[in-house]
Formats: structure tokens, sequence, C-alpha cells
């Protein structure tokens, strides 16, 4: 059974006239992987900060094991923070930088020495010691950042968009070192990060937010497959995002057009949100097809082909491993259990909630 760790209760935080977090509630399990995730400004920063203590909350609670720590300091909380921006000391060596919090705490030189080598180690930086920051790449800073904190045996891990400025190669082999990571000490890490792929990639758990206001929590495979509102839908990946009809249980219209699906509870004649995923819509001859269109536009994405189609007064798109050329003429058929139904908000208050934009 999953241990919770961290609880969030009813948090709220303003800067001046802004409301950054809303009534926010979350628990963390131990030895989970949650990432905060949400487009800038939405305040994943903002709560991370707060369980760090960087920031207090103007309401609410943060209980850390059973305990009340909302007014405890950063450095009273058993809790290391890793920031996009490495914050290494320039005039100290690798082995100083990573010892720094251990002196502090007043370990002996043998045991520093001997957590140092192990930290290197596990971060595949052995033999770097006597080495200065500014000798290193910024994945080698980064993963030197990520030691100094682990050395500490945090019981949670805080990493605010850690890998935001390393190029694309070196964040996927990054993401992969993370995954092993928190799989061999049993650390909890809570990340943020405006990238879904990263999130999608290494979570156990991911929380959308948007405007100060959780959106969904759940697996990746929940959060790709089962959003639960249209902003989900449409942050989260790829996504055809329509206006349409339920016009009875099973039965939605979209642009004209009647797609079986299997949505059930929401009445007769409902305006309702439709998502379906581009590579659920398959391309098959005219004749097969709900729908009839022409591909209007072709990119092609190493694993599969990206294809634009007009079909019903509407463009789709569409992921396939089969190549339609611009101008063919094709049949769209969506299997009636990848169409996702979702009920749209009834007035602003419940948009914002809902955070559509």
């Amino acid at each position: 059974m999953k241990q919770k760790l961290i609880d969030l209760q009813g948090i709220s935080k303003s800067f001046g006239d802004n409301l950054v977090l809303d009534d926010l509630n979350l628990y963390i399990n131990q030895n989970e992987f949650l990432t905060l995730l949400g487009p800038s400004g939405c305040g994943k920063t903002t709560t991370l900060r707060i369980m760090g203590g960087f920031e207090a909350p103007d309401r609410g609670k943060v209980i850390f094991e059973g305990q009340d720590i909302t007014n405890l300091a950063p450095d009273k909380r058993n809790v290391n923070t890793v920031f996009q921006r490495y914050a290494l000391f320039p005039h100290m060596n690798i082995e100083e930088n990573i010892a720094f919090g251990l002196k502090i705490s007043g370990k002996s030189k043998q045991y520093i020495r001997d957590k140092v080598r192990y930290a290197l180690k596990l971060v595949n930086l052995d033999g770097y010691e006597k080495r200065m920051p500014d000798s290193l790449s910024g994945g080698q800073q980064q993963r030197i950042a990520i030691a100094r904190a682990i050395v500490n045996e945090p019981k949670v891990l805080l990493l605010d968009e850690p890998l935001g400025a390393l190029d694309l190669k070196l964040r996927q082999d990054m993401q992969y070192e993370l995954i092993r990571l928190k799989n061999e000490l049993g650390i909890t890490f809570v990340y943020v990060t405006h990238d879904q792929e990263e999130a999608l990639t290494m979570s156990d758990t991911i929380v959308v937010m948007n405007q100060g206001y959780i959106q969904q929590v759940g697996t990746p495979e929940d959060i790709y497959n089962e959003p639960c509102n249209a902003f989900v839908a449409d942050f989260i990946g790829d996504s055809n995002l329509i206006d349409g009809v339920m016009l009875e249980d099973k039965l939605v219209e979209i642009n004209g057009t009647k797609f079986r699906c299997v949505d059930t509870g929401f009445g007769k004649n409902r305006p309702v949100d439709v998502v379906i995923r581009p590579e659920d819509v398959e391309l098959v001859i005219p004749e097969k097809g709900i729908l009839t269109g022409t591909v209007t536009g072709l990119i092609f994405k190493g694993v599969h082909y990206e294809m634009d189609v007009e079909a019903g007064g509407f463009t789709w798109l569409v992921h396939s491993t089969q190549m339609f050329p611009v101008g063919s003429r094709v049949g769209l058929y969506v299997d009636p259990f990848n169409i996702q139904i979702m009920n749209k908000p009834e007035s602003e208050d419940e948009e914002a909630v809902q955070g559509e934009e």
C-alpha cells in the first residue's frame, strides 16, 4: 500500500493582486515520481517552492510525514531542491560543491569523502572531484547539482525544470538518468516542467495545472488516453478537439456527421467537446470511411507521417505509418472506443477551473 509523504491542504497564494494558487489540495506518495505539468504562470513552480519552504502560503498547510511544516525553514526540511540554474559555486571544485551541505552539518572528513565519491558514482562522474565547474558541460553541471542534492539523503527531491537549458539529446539522456536515480535511491521526486513529453516519459503520476487550479491527476496513460477536459486533451500531446452534439447515449454528431462512441450519461442533444487523437484517425479508401476528405498537408516525422486532411468542415490531424500524398482522396474512420466525449463548461467560472483559455 502506498504511503502518503506530503499533503498540501487548501493552499492559496497571491502575489499582489495576482492569485497564483486557489485552494490547492494534493498529496504525494513515498517513492513516487510526481510531475507538476502546465503552461507558464499556471502555479507549478510556486507549488514546488511552497513545498521547499522558499514561499509561504497565504492559506493552507504543508504536511510532511504527518507533521505540519508550513512555517519550517528550507534547511530544516528533509527536502532538497535542484533549480534550472545549477547554482554551483564557481570558486569551489566539484568535491567542495557536493560536500558543502555535509560540512555545514558537521560531518567527518572521511564520511564526506565517502559520500562525495558515492554521489559522483551515482551520476556517472567518477573522478571529477578536483575539476572546476566552468570546465564541465551543461549536462555535467546538472549532474553535479543533482549529486549535491542527493548527498544529503533527502526524503524528497524537488526539481524545477532542471533540464530546460540542455539540448534535446542530453535532455533525453538525463530523463533516463533521473528515472534510474529515483529507482536506485528510493527518493520521492517532485518535478516541474511545461514539457509534455518529459512528463509522459518519467512520471508515475502527472498533475496537470492551469491558472492556479489542478485540472487532472493521474498516470501518464490516464492523462493521455482519458483527459478530463478540453484543456488537458489539448495540452497533452496532439489532438483533434472538435465541437460536437451528443445526440443520445453512444452517438455523437460532429459537423453534421454521426459517429458511434461508447460514452453515456450526457443526455440528448447536448453540446460537448470531442477529442480524437491523431493516431486514432484511420485513413482508408473513401468508400469505407465515415467521412471522406482530401489530404492537404504532409510531413515525415521519422516514425510516422503527419497529415492534414480536410473533411466534414474540419482540418483533421492524422498520424499514420502509411503515407497518402497531398491531394489524395481518403476516407476517415475512428473506432468508437477512441472517441473521447467531455462536457463543455457552462459558465466563465467553470471554464477557468476547467482550464480552457
